[in-house]
């Protein structure tokens, strides 16, 4: 747990934590040596020497004061590193997964990002300021009382000494079994979690097919999976934090029965025994206290695992310093090997060179490669083997600023924040002139948009742009491309499903990228096909054929047969059926 909070806490923080840690050991030590001053104080009150309790009552207040210096500190300073964390550990966060790449983002780890942001904060914060104290007081303080026994009498602390791997043993299964009780119940959870969402953004679907309201199998299967699993965990553990605690109690009984036996033989006195069984409670007390929360710090040790797994994660390498482009506007494919999944290439050996203020086209079956290449480009991903190059430079040698300076991208899934019409183009670039979003606007028709929209320029367009059509989002999508005015344009399927009039307007911005910049188009659309320089078409994760458009239908291959399919899609009509 130390490990994965020191991970958690980062670099800047790590002293801070050793010395709080110093504190907490020096707390949990100093108030076991204070417990043992209770003997010889008992001792001198039984048999009457004032002056000796007078003597070791002084001591025992001069520990008590120590102690509770050592407690302040090492409460403040824990409390010092609960608000290190509220105010840090999203931002540290956010950092670091801006770094990872985008692989890394399946759903189910979108999912445990978000589990972790929420629960894996209060866990670090309750951590330091309420629970491991008493589990660290628990198990030092008792270890100090025991060494103490041992040298007050050496029987009774043999006993004790004997019986604590008895106890490590014991409050390692539970903590076991509540841990992995918890994990099941948190796997659930966050399934549920999931499903929950899922059943709210899939509603017009589920609507439509008259199950809006009940009848959704994975969401009912999550829940009730949720529900079995919270059962299991407090059927499982706590019968063994029960058992934990009855360990605790027999071990002091057994104390108290070694005693009775050391007095029936006159082995001691009963004043001696008196004053360390009134020891031995202490030593009982915190291991009660420590069972008690073992299975809390076990479930936020669960926590604290997974939140430190996210920073474990490795971001792809960067340069501190780009190298210089030697080539602006230019990319390269070099024997590129690439998998999702090791063994199982999705490029194999690919090539492909586009040349600066040129237009080429990547065409091919689905699960061809296509979309991969722009991710390559755009560094979501190293590649396996080759070289991807971007103005003559391996985008590896890049940072990830320099290389997303170059590139502007249009997707077919257009993702628009929850601002304006005008905050959403900003976000191509930042200090655009209000004339350069304006310009941008009219070329990708969004001027149209604002016109027709009773707050214009300031309409908000809702998360994720659902206050506009798939075809209007486009359009501001590709107004982001055109007010970024960086040299390379990728686009993937832009115009894949757009009505004619959202397509037109998209069309005629093209082509203005088409005179500024060097264009690597993924589409299926033949007017954007046939207009480019450079057709490549992939199938199997290799590159099948390259050449102009006429070229490769001359050639009768792999292209020839594309466009013939879409030729014929493009000619079907629906006509009413004759005589009815």
């Amino acid at each position: 747990m130390i490990r994965h909070l020191s991970r958690i806490l980062g670099p800047a923080h790590r002293r801070e934590l050793r010395v709080y840690l110093a504190w907490l050991v020096a707390y949990a030590v100093l108030e076991g040596i204070a417990m043992a001053f209770l003997v010889p104080v008992l001792r001198a009150l039984l048999v009457g020497d004032t002056g000796g309790a007078l003597r070791w009552s002084g001591a025992l207040a001069a520990a008590v004061v120590v102690t509770c210096v050592a407690r302040y500190q090492q409460a403040m300073k824990g409390f010092a590193l609960a608000l290190v964390t509220l105010e840090t550990l999203h931002e540290r966060l956010g950092d670091h997964v801006a770094r990872l790449p985008l692989g890394w983002f399946s759903s189910e780890k979108v999912g445990r990002l978000s589990r972790s942001a929420t629960n894996g904060t209060f866990m670090v914060t309750n951590v330091f300021a309420h629970m491991l104290t008493p589990v660290v007081s628990g198990v030092l303080t008792p270890a100090t009382v025991a060494v103490a026994m041992l040298v007050l009498d050496w029987r009774l602390g043999l006993v004790a000494l004997v019986v604590s791997p008895l106890l490590y043993l014991t409050y390692r299964w539970s903590s076991t079994w509540v841990g992995r009780a918890e994990e099941q119940k948190d796997a659930a959870s966050a399934t549920a979690g999931s499903r929950v969402v899922e059943f709210a953004r899939t509603q017009p679907t589920l609507r439509a097919f008259g199950r809006g309201v009940s009848g959704y199998r994975p969401l009912d299967e999550a829940i009730e999976a949720q529900k079995v699993a919270g059962g299991r965990m407090l059927a499982e553990t706590m019968p063994k934090l029960l058992a934990n605690g009855l360990v605790i109690q027999l071990a002091f009984a057994a104390l108290v029965a070694v005693g009775v036996v050391l007095v029936l033989n006159s082995a001691i006195d009963p004043v001696s025994l008196v004053a360390l069984l009134a020891l031995a409670a202490r030593f009982v007390g915190p291991l009660t206290e420590a069972a008690g929360h073992s299975g809390m710090l076990r479930m936020a040790g669960n926590d604290l695992r997974r939140l430190a797994a996210i920073f474990d994660e490795e971001p792809l390498p960067e340069k501190a310093e780009s190298a210089p482009l030697s080539r602006p506007g230019q990319l390269e494919l070099e024997s590129v090997t690439f998998g999702y999944r090791p063994g199982e290439p999705v490029l194999a050996d690919v090539s492909l060179t586009v040349a600066p203020h040129t237009m080429t086209a990547v065409v091919g079956p689905s699960g061809s490669g296509k979309t991969t290449i722009t991710r390559l480009l755009m560094r979501f991903f190293d590649v396996d083997a080759g070289v991807v190059r971007v103005g003559g430079v391996d985008v590896r040698d890049l940072s990830t600023e320099d290389l997303m300076r170059q590139l502007s991208v249009v997707l077919q899934d257009v993702y628009l924040f929850d601002d304006t019409l005008e905050g959403n183009i900003r976000v191509g670039r930042a200090d655009a002139t209000d004339e350069e979003v304006r310009e941008a606007a009219r070329l990708a028709g969004v001027d149209e948009i604002v016109a027709r929209l009773p707050l214009g320029w300031r309409t908000p367009v809702g998360e994720g742009g659902t206050a506009l059509s798939g075809g209007e989002r486009q359009r501001v999508s590709v107004a982001r491309a055109l007010v970024k005015r960086a040299p390379i344009v990728l686009l993937d399927e832009a115009t894949a499903a757009l009505d004619p009039e959202n397509e037109r307007y998209v069309r005629e911005a093209l082509r203005t990228l088409m005179r500024t910049s060097t264009l690597l188009v993924i589409a299926h659309q033949l007017p954007t096909v046939v207009a480019a320089d450079q057709i490549v078409v992939l199938d199997g994760g290799r590159v099948a054929e390259r050449g102009t458009h006429e070229d490769l239908l001359a050639a009768g291959g792999r292209y020839a047969e594309f466009w013939r399919e879409r030729s014929r899609s493009q000619g079907w009509r629906l006509v009413p059926e004759q005589g009815r």
